[in-house]
């Protein structure tokens, strides 16, 4: 590729209507190259030499986004004929949400039960993180919006230690392909594993926005 190389071709593809995804296989070792990937728009980073089995179960994975992606779009057009979500609904919802918390080990959390009153509150309303702060959606929530946020803030921190824990055992984990780039950005996910190796001193951070709305996600796309 003359003049070009995999980062520039991603960014490319930013700005057009239906984007594709991309699962970048290199072997670039350098931090700042790869958190640089992952700028530019990348899905997935995988380092070569390739192992064949994290490489199907990558793509696993983002295949399963992208269906829950199009389940979603479904869903909020019948949202948008005023639907609602009956009892019955309610309770499959919570038991989901309260099953993703648990897998990534933050169910007993202080902030728990906020995540799921909030994304509950989003299903119900039939709202979606992208149209509101969260300085908004927490209001709705509980006037004392500031608290409510560090609660959650603690849980989801906790949840980002335990998926990069569970990637250094083991970066086949179901639950670490699951979630380390859904719940969480994959980027922050190296770091804060890197962070623990003590390989850094940099932490990985959390994106609340994001995690709630891929919680969202999750809970109604079955």
């Amino acid at each position: 590729m003359p003049n070009k190389d995999g980062i520039n071709i991603v960014k490319d593809f930013q700005n057009i209507k239906d984007k594709p995804i991309f699962i970048m296989l290199s072997q670039v070792s350098s931090k700042d190259m790869i958190a640089k990937a992952y700028e530019s728009g990348i899905e997935f980073f995988v380092q070569k030499p390739v192992n064949a089995i994290e490489v199907e179960n990558v793509v696993k994975k983002v295949k399963e986004k992208l269906d829950m992606q199009n389940k979603l779009n479904e869903i909020q057009k019948l949202f948008g004929a005023n639907e609602t979500v009956n009892r019955s609904d309610e309770k499959k919802y919570e038991e989901k949400i309260i099953s993703i918390l648990q897998k990534i080990g933050i169910l007993g959390e202080n902030g728990s039960r906020d995540i799921v009153n909030i994304v509950m509150l989003l299903i119900e309303s039939k709202r979606y993180m992208k149209d509101y702060t969260l300085k908004e959606l927490f209001s709705d929530y509980d006037t004392n919006t500031k608290t409510v946020e560090q609660r959650i803030r603690r849980a989801v921190n906790a949840g980002l230690i335990n998926i990069a824990n569970l990637g250094i055992e083991d970066n086949l984990n179901e639950v670490f392909l699951e979630y380390s780039n859904s719940l969480y950005s994959f980027e922050q996910v190296k770091i804060e594993m890197d962070y623990l190796r003590r390989k850094s001193s940099k932490r990985g951070k959390v994106n609340l926005k994001k995690f709630m709305e891929a919680l969202c996600l999750y809970v109604v796309s079955e």
